[in-house]
């Protein structure tokens, strides 16, 4: 009896967990791919062509200030410097979907491993 306990706990655990996770990971996929169409050229692994101390990493965005949805999304929209404007390219939909694959991207240092100093 308690065996049959155990493997439907954990059968409702792994559904319950498919389930919910599908969501974020579709999302992610999505902010993935609008990614590479939009950004990537520039700011391909997280880095930035254009000007090298301005990147997409978690450290970069704190410092400017851009560690948030919001502030990406707007950064995204309206452009500022060389950045260009995609308010008139992405629905706003598609910018906040992006904005959070590059925050998510900057927290797991856009897939690559860290390294302890």
């Amino acid at each position: 009896m308690k065996r049959i306990f155990l493997i439907l706990a954990i059968a409702s655990t792994l559904i319950a967990n498919l389930t919910f996770s599908q969501p974020a990971f579709a999302e992610l996929s999505a902010g993935a791919k609008i990614f590479n169409s939009n950004c990537a050229s520039c700011h391909a692994g997280g880095l930035n062509r254009v000007v090298a101390a301005k990147t997409l990493k978690a450290a970069a965005l704190e410092k400017y200030g851009m560690n948030s949805v919001e502030a990406i999304s707007k950064q995204v929209a309206k452009g500022k410097g060389a950045m260009p404007v995609f308010g008139k390219k992405l629905t706003a939909e598609e910018i906040t979907v992006v904005a959070n694959y590059v925050l998510e991207q900057s927290q797991s240092n856009w897939g690559k491993a860290s390294v302890a100093k």
